[in-house]
This record gives C-alpha cells, structure tokens and sequence, in this order.
C-alpha cells in the first residue's frame, strides 16, 4: 500500500521536498542564497519555452478532435456557456471570500515591497490581450490571450476542412502528446528548481513569509473545499435533481484522486473521460466537455487568481477596493483561468498573465508562483472534478430536463 501511495503521489512528495528543503536553506543562509537563484531561473527558461507550443497544441488540437454532428454548433455554444459561467461565478464567490476575510490586511503588515507602481492604462491592456501586430508576437509568453484565440481558429479551421485537413488534425494531435511529454521532463526539475526559488524567497523577505502565506492559503484551502463539496453538488442537483448527485460523487472519487496525485488536468482525463460517461453525461458532450475544458475551465484557478491579486495588490502599495478594480480582478480571473493549461503546475502561465495584465514588476512573479505551487493540488481538484459537474449541466440544457433517465434507459438501466 505504501508503495502504490508513494507512486500516486511522488510528485507531490518531492514538489514539497523541494520547497521544504529550499525554506530551510534559505532560513539559515539568508540574502546569501541569492547565489542559488539561477538555478530557479533555468527551471522557469525552459517551462515557458515549452508551454507556449503547448498551449498551442493542447487546444487547437482538442477543437480539431471534436466528433462531428448537426448539434455541433449548438454544443460548443453551450459548452463555452458554461464553462465561463462557472468560472465567473467562482470569482465571484472569491471575491466575497476575501472580502469577508481580508487577507490583504494580513499581508500588508507582514511582508513591505517597495515602489508603489502607477495604474495602468486599462484601454491598452485589453488590446494588448487580445491582439497582437505580427504572427511571431503569438510566439511570446506575454501574448497568450491572443494566442489561444488563434489556437481556438486554427482547431475550428481544421476542423472544417475534413478529410482535406485530417493529416494537420494528426499533426496538431502528435503535437501535443510530444509537448506534453517534454512538459513532463521539465518538470521532474520542479522540486530544484521551486526550492531553489523558495531558499530564495524565505532568504530575502525572512520568517514573516509563512505567516503572511498562511493565511492565504487557509482561505484558499477552506473556500476550495467548500466549492467542491457544496457548488459541485449544487451544480449537479440543478442539472439532473437527487440521482445525478448520487451518480456524481460514486464516479467522482477516481477522478479526484488523480487530480490530487498528478497535479495535472490533462492527465485527469482519462478518468475523467469515464466517469462522464457512468454519470450518463452523453457521449458527444462528455468528449467535447472534458478534454476542452482540461484546457480552458478552470474554476480552481479563477478562484486562485482572486487571492493571487489581493496578495500582489498588497504588496505594491495599492488597495484592493472599488467596483472598477473589483470588476477587472474579476475579468482578470476569468482570463488567467482560461490561459492556464492542463498541465503539472500550469497556474505559472496564470501567474504570468496576471503580472502582465496589471504591469507589476518581475519580482512579483516569485511572490504568486510560491502561492500557485501551494495552492496546485486543491486547484487541480476543482479544476478537473469541476469539467464533470459542467458536462452534466450542459447535458441539463442539450436534451432537456430527463437527459439522465434517456442515458440509463440503455447502458446503465
């Protein structure tokens, strides 16, 4: 038994070995350990050189791979509905969650960062996300938005073209299998090149560090697991009444347990894959629903994104108050959860989008990275389990309210 929970959990295990090991370095050698910090550095080079291509892949590859019907359109439509609405609504929970509980106060006394940045120019940002003047800029890791829009066409556009684009499809499919696999490599090194980054952290800012973090991610950890165990239900109990919360949470569990050990949305599939179908979630949907939304619904994320900004908000000087900031942290949130890929710790790219949305400097990156590792398992949990939860409200509003009875009539009666 020991052996089986160490290999589901290997990665975990020396993530936080990692992390542990670089906090104690860094509590005893201090500002010194700011000769270790390369090596956190190459660690960072080669997953955003990677991701990018990945990103790219992973999605336009899963538009490309949707099965065919009359309903296509309609499903997509749905699907996207969802997706963002979930996502929306779990910002919007957060934000009352940190409301409720300011951790901003908390970090604001604990950690001082100096220069209060000026506020950015709102109009320019927005173009800035979506677009982009040349086809190379898509390449850079600060114009993801627009390059997951060109991923979406490029997926439709193969889609489209049928037989005529079928050896693209594949080539789009083996891309991102290939990725993946090089994204797998890179990350074998988390558990350096994090600790490397950790030492660093706790070396510069000092003991103060955990304190301030604690309390993030105890509101993290406490709401998460309020929105798994109650929203996820909620979700199901709209979608198909009583019976689809009892056949939700009996397939659930396999599913959850390989979010938690893999850290991973895509690699959550799978399981994900079938579980959608013995929930009765039809075929087509849960095809489309499941792989599409590893990539883009992220509802652990948005919530993460929330605390992330109120953390970085703090510690810039600025306050974290007003229906203006509230209203673009929100927007904000949804975004970074539709950036952030399905792969091992991919709040990274999420981390990114929100330090370039808002202009902060480089040097809060570490500050969210630090929070985006912590955080990883729970987001990861809701992130997948929740791509379940959405594919049966889909399947609630494709074929109409006893959807759940016509799909046990048959395989499952």
């Amino acid at each position: 038994m020991f052996k089986r929970f160490f290999k589901n959990y290997s990665n975990i295990i020396w993530l936080l070995t990692g992390i542990i090991g670089g906090s104690i370095i860094g509590l005893i050698f201090g500002e010194e350990v700011k000769l270790i910090k390369p090596v956190g550095d190459i660690f960072l080079n080669l997953l955003f050189s990677a991701v990018i291509p990945l990103i790219f892949f992973a999605i336009a590859s899963a538009v490309a791979n949707i099965t065919k019907s009359e309903k296509l359109g309609k499903t997509i439509s749905t699907t996207l509905f969802i997706f963002l609405l979930t996502v929306l609504i779990a910002a919007l929970l957060m934000v009352v969650g940190v409301k409720i509980f300011p951790i901003d106060k908390i970090v604001t006394s604990k950690l001082v960062v100096p220069n209060k940045l000026e506020e950015p120019n709102i109009a320019q940002q927005i173009t800035a996300l979506f677009t982009t003047s040349d086809f190379f800029e898509l390449l850079s890791r600060k114009n993801m938005m627009a390059l997951i829009i060109f991923s979406l066409l490029i997926g439709f556009a193969t889609l489209r073209s049928g037989e005529k684009g079928e050896t693209f499809r594949k080539f789009l499919t083996s891309g991102n299998e290939v990725f993946k696999s090089l994204i797998s490599m890179i990350m074998k090194l988390a558990p350096i090149g994090l600790g490397a980054y950790f030492a660093y952290m706790v070396g510069i800012l000092g003991k103060d560090l955990f304190s301030s973090y604690a309390h993030s991610l105890g509101l993290y950890y406490s709401f998460g697991l309020f929105y798994y165990l109650v929203i996820f239900t909620l979700y199901a109990l709209i979608a198909g009444g009583y019976k689809a919360v009892k056949y939700y949470w009996k397939n659930n569990i396999i599913p959850s347990a390989t979010a938690l050990g893999t850290c991973s949305s895509i690699a959550t599939i799978p399981a994900n894959l079938n579980a959608a179908e013995k929930m009765g979630i039809p075929k087509d949907i849960g095809n489309m629903a499941v792989p599409l939304g590893a990539t883009l619904h992220k509802e652990g994320s948005s919530i993460g994104a929330i605390i992330k900004i109120v953390v970085v908000f703090s510690l810039f000087g600025r306050e974290f108050s007003g229906v203006d900031t509230i209203c673009l942290a929100v927007g904000i949130a949804v975004l970074t959860s539709i950036v952030e890929g399905g792969i091992p710790n991919g709040g990274y790219m999420g981390e990114l989008f929100i330090i370039t949305a808002y202009g902060f400097p480089p040097e809060a990156l570490s500050v969210v990275m630090i929070i985006a590792t912590l955080i990883d398992p729970m987001a990861t949990l809701l992130n997948a389990t929740g791509d379940t939860a959405s594919g049966m409200l889909i399947s609630r509003i494709m074929e109409g309210k006893n959807w759940l009875k016509r799909s046990f009539s048959t395989a499952y009666a």
